[in-house]
């Protein structure tokens, strides 16, 4: 079989899925979500085993340190898969949900109601968490899934699929509601992509690459997850005891992910007083610092930022860092570089904070705390699918919600038009 006939061959079996998945009740659902938790636990030494020998080839491949760590599972991490399914499971089901109702003039009654989209396909890279929240969040909301994860983890991924397929089909889901697709030639992509009537909707995790090509490539709708050049910007009215741990924590606590702080902005009052603190914290925390002239004149010791920096997500322990004269100057440099992920400001202004809030143009805008709360379970969504940066259909951490779309239910007794 060829790639294309085997993946419209798992698309088209996704497909009958979903239409039985649509008739399940929430307490079905529910009951497989569980099963599957249980079973990601119980069988934690398979999963290991998996991730170890993927983490191996990817360090044999010379993969760099910030990949190796969104690659890598541990005790810890297998555990928050299998509460942020648990968390999924407590969540209010969206099936059904009613949103607009209206009886006319004539007798019909019209009702909206939020309705799965049937089979949705989900493109990502090296992070095997993906692959259980998306299965999970799928599930929740009635949807089949077709799951194709990067190379870097296939053994991960392909052990955590049957764990999951296993515990969801002892509990009467179809077999095929869950689909891996073990692929690992790159057409798979271009391939998927191109399974319209078939996959309903596509969904990118990933660089700016992998989003850029689905995007190109796709004649299926696509929700766009975007890569995440995120800024936080030093007001002069800010406090540096909020400052200081904020700008810090949101570049190091997890410099691979999309939430981290890739650029720093600083007012120029404060600028001389700042910056030497938040250099001495970063140096400490071994990250390499990238400045523009006004802040190399502060700390001689950064280097030099280029254009390209501006723009770049780094996903790794580098900050550019740039002197604004004012507010106005912060948030324009902001929508001309950011990827409309998430940005912040530090202020005790609460005019500035408004004027933040309302001109920068991201899915997730903070006055006083760290971008790295873009995320579906600190939102209250339980696990995410991923975090949209576009504005239609769905904006910021997509939840059980955004995997939903909407039906219109009438009911008449003979009227004619």
């Amino acid at each position: 079989m060829f790639m294309k006939e085997i993946l419209a061959s798992q698309a088209i079996a996704a497909k009958s899925a979903s239409r039985i998945l649509a008739g399940f009740s929430t307490e079905q659902r529910n009951d497989a979500l569980l099963a599957m938790a249980d079973a990601i636990e119980k069988r934690q030494a398979e999963i290991l085993d998996a991730n170890q020998e993927d983490v191996q080839a990817a360090m044999e491949k010379g993969t760099r340190k910030n990949m190796i760590d969104r690659l890598k599972l541990n005790p810890e991490r297998i555990a928050a898969m299998a509460e942020g399914i648990r968390q999924t499971v407590k969540l209010p089901d969206p099936i059904g949900v009613e949103d607009f109702h209206v009886t006319r003039p004539n007798g019909l009654k019209i009702r909206r109601v939020r309705v799965p989209f049937g089979v949705v396909g989900i493109i990502y890279e090296a992070r095997p968490n993906v692959t259980v929240d998306a299965a999970a969040l799928c599930l929740k909301s009635g949807n089949a899934c077709l799951l194709r994860g990067g190379s870097e983890a296939i053994r991960t991924n392909k052990v955590l699929t049957d764990i999951l397929i296993d515990a969801a089909t002892s509990k009467g889901v179809p077999e095929h509601a869950i689909e891996f697709v073990a692929i690992t030639d790159r057409d798979a992509v271009v391939a998927m992509c191109r399974l319209r009537k078939l996959v309903d909707v596509i969904i990118p995790r990933g660089g700016a690459g992998l989003i850029a090509r689905v995007v190109e490539h796709s004649n299926v709708p696509v929700i766009e997850t975007g890569t995440g050049v995120c800024h936080i910007y030093v007001d002069k009215a800010a406090n540096f005891e909020i400052a200081l741990p904020v700008v810090l924590t949101a570049k190091i606590s997890r410099p691979s992910v999309c939430n981290a702080m890739e650029t720093l902005l600083v007012h120029k009052d404060i600028a001389a007083d700042f910056l030497p603190k938040i250099s001495k914290l970063m140096e400490e925390n071994k990250v390499e610092l990238r400045g523009d002239e006004t802040s190399r004149k502060i700390c001689p010791e950064m280097n030099v930022a280029t254009e390209e920096d501006w723009c770049t997500e780094y996903n790794d322990l580098i900050l550019s860092v740039k002197v604004v004269n004012d507010l106005d100057e912060a948030i324009a440099h902001i929508n001309k570089y950011n990827t409309e992920h998430s940005d912040a400001i530090i202020t005790e202004d609460a005019d500035a904070a408004k004027k933040f809030q309302t001109l920068v143009d991201a899915a997730a805008v903070y006055v006083n705390t760290s971008t790295r709360f873009t995320d579906g379970f600190e939102f209250g969504f339980g696990a995410e699918i991923g975090i949209s940066t576009q504005k239609l259909h769905a904006r910021g951490p997509m939840g059980l919600e955004a995997l939903t779309t909407m039906k219109y239910l009438v009911d008449g007794y003979g009227q004619t038009r």
